[in-house]
C-alpha cells in the first residue's frame, strides 16, 4: 500500500462531468490499495471572476479581504469532489487549508507555507478515508486566511507530499505532460518523458505554465517524484525527477516565453558605492520580485540601472522608483510593459558550448533586437519586444532541433 497525492487543476473540475471524471480517477487509485490525498483548485475561471468582482467594488481592495474572498473558490471545489466520491460509494472528507493545519506567513495574496500539522490528515487516512484538501490557501499565526498566489495549489500538493513522505505526487491538468515548448504556440513541440527538477524549475519560472516554480522547489528539496498528466485521457505523462547522467546528452530540453514581466530603467544614478543596494532594498521591502538587472558603464560619474519585475507589480514598483529617483538625485524613470522574456533551458549546457551563439544568431536572422540578457548554468534568457515573442519562440525551438522527430520515450509510473 502506497500514499499518493493527486492534484486537480481548475479545468479538471470546471463542471459536473469533469468533477465526476476526477472522482473516478481518485477512486481507481484508492481501489488499487493506496491511501490518497487530493488537492483541488477552484473551478475554471472562478478565482479570476472573484478578483474582477472585487475591483468592481473598489479600486484598492484590502489584501486580507481578497484572501477571504479568493479562498472560497477552492472550498466549493473540494465539497463537490467529496460529494462525487460519495456518489461512487467511497469514503471522502474535504478540508480547508486551515482545517488541516497549513500555516503560512502573513503576506496576504502571496503567502508562503511555514509548517503543516498533519495530525488530522493522518487520522482520516488511517480510517480508510480519502482526504480532499483545498489548494492555494492556509492560515497565518493569527488564524487569518491567506492564499499562496498563482499556482498555489501545486505548492499545496507538493508540500503535503513532502511532509507526508508520499510515494508520488500526480499533477492532473489540461495537458498530457511537459513539452519542449507550449504546444499551443509551437505545433511541433514534443512531449518529454522525463525532465530534471532544475530544468522544470527554470522553465516554470520563465513562463512555462504547467507547474508553479515554488512547488518545484519543494519537490527538489524533499525529493518528491512528480508526474504531470492529463485529467482528460490516459496517455503517459512526464516524470519530474532527479537529474540522471544521460540527461546531459540533450543540450536544450525546452524553450519558454513569458509575457508577464515589465522593464524599469532609472537613468543617471550617481555612480557611487551602495546605490544598487538602496534601490533593491526599497523594492524588496514591498515583497516585489526582481528578475533581470543590468547596469551600464558609468559616464561622467552616472549610470543607468534597468531591471524587470512582474507586470502585476509594475505600478507599485514605479512608485518606488520615482521615490528612489528623488532620494538619489537621479535622472528620469522609464518603463516598458510590452516586453517578453525568451529562454532556452537544458542541463546539457553545462557540458556543451555554443548555445548562446546559436540563440543570438537565430534572433539576428529574424531581425529581433535583444534588450537584456541573463544566464545561469542551464539557462539563457533574452528580453525582446513582446510583438516578436511567438515568432522568436518558434524559430529558436526549431534551431535547437526540438521539433517532433524521434519516437517518444515512455516512462511507466
Amino acid at each position: 500500500m502506497g500514499l499518493i497525492v493527486q492534484k486537480f487543476g481548475g479545468t479538471s473540475v470546471a463542471n459536473a462531468e469533469r468533477i465526476k471524471a476526477a472522482a473516478r480517477r481518485i477512486v481507481e487509485t484508492y481501489k488499487a490499495g493506496n491511501k490518497v490525498i487530493v488537492v483541488v483548485s477552484a473551478r475554471g475561471q472562478t478565482t479570476d471572476e472573484l478578483i474582477d468582482l472585487a475591483y468592481e467594488i473598489t479600486e484598492n481592495p484590502s489584501t486580507r479581504e481578497m484572501d477571504m474572498l479568493m479562498s472560497t473558490g477552492e472550498q466549493i471545489s473540494i465539497a463537490l469532489v467529496a460529494m462525487a466520491i460519495h456518489a461512487l460509494g467511497y469514503p471522502a472528507v474535504s478540508f480547508t487549508g486551515g482545517q488541516v493545519g497549513i500555516v503560512t506567513d502573513s503576506y496576504h495574496t502571496k503567502a508562503r507555507i511555514r509548517n503543516i500539522n498533519t495530525q488530522r490528515i493522518r487520522k482520516e487516512l488511517e480510517s480508510g478515508t480519502i482526504v480532499i484538501v483545498a489548494g492555494f490557501q492556509g492560515i497565518d499565526a493569527n488564524e487569518n486566511i491567506t492564499t499562496l498566489g498563482r499556482g498555489g495549489s501545486d505548492t499545496t500538493a507538493v508540500a503535503l507530499a513532502a511532509i507526508m513522505k508520499a510515494d508520488r505526487c500526480d499533477i492532473f491538468t489540461d495537458v498530457d505532460g511537459i513539452y519542449t515548448a507550449d504546444p499551443k504556440k509551437v505545433p511541433h513541440a514534443k512531449k518529454l518523458a522525463r525532465i530534471s527538477y532544475d530544468e522544470i524549475l527554470e522553465l516554470a519560472s520563465l513562463g512555462a505554465q504547467v507547474m508553479h516554480s515554488r512547488s518545484i522547489e519543494f519537490a527538489k528539496k524533499y525529493d518528491v517524484p512528480l508526474y504531470v498528466r492529463s485529467s482528460f485521457n490516459d496517455k503517459e505523462g512526464t516524470l519530474i525527477c532527479k537529474e540522471a547522467e544521460e540527461m546531459e546528452d540533450i543540450v536544450v530540453s525546452g524553450v519558454a516565453v513569458s509575457k508577464d514581466d515589465a522593464k524599469i530603467t532609472i537613468r543617471a544614478i550617481p555612480d557611487v558605492p551602495g546605490q544598487a543596494a538602496r534601490i533593491f532594498h526599497e523594492i524588496a521591502k514591498k515583497n516585489i520580485n526582481v528578475d533581470m538587472i543590468i547596469q551600464n558603464a558609468s559616464i561622467e560619474g552616472r549610470a543607468d540601472v534597468t531591471f524587470t519585475v512582474p507586470r502585476s507589480d509594475l505600478k507599485e514598483a514605479l512608485n518606488i522608483a520615482e521615490k528612489i529617483k528623488k532620494d538619489l538625485l537621479a535622472g528620469e524613470v522609464l518603463h516598458d510593459s510590452k516586453i517578453a522574456k525568451l529562454s532556452v533551458v537544458g542541463i546539457g549546457m553545462r557540458s556543451h558550448c555554443g548555445v548562446a551563439e546559436k540563440m543570438f544568431s537565430v534572433l539576428a536572422d529574424e531581425k529581433i533586437n535583444i534588450q537584456m540578457i541573463s544566464t545561469s548554468e542551464i539557462k539563457i534568457s533574452c528580453v525582446i519586444d513582446e510583438a516578436h515573442a511567438d515568432r522568436a519562440l518558434r524559430a529558436v525551438h526549431t534551431a535547437f532541433g526540438l521539433d517532433k522527430a524521434e519516437k517518444e520515450e515512455v516512462i511507466k509510473v
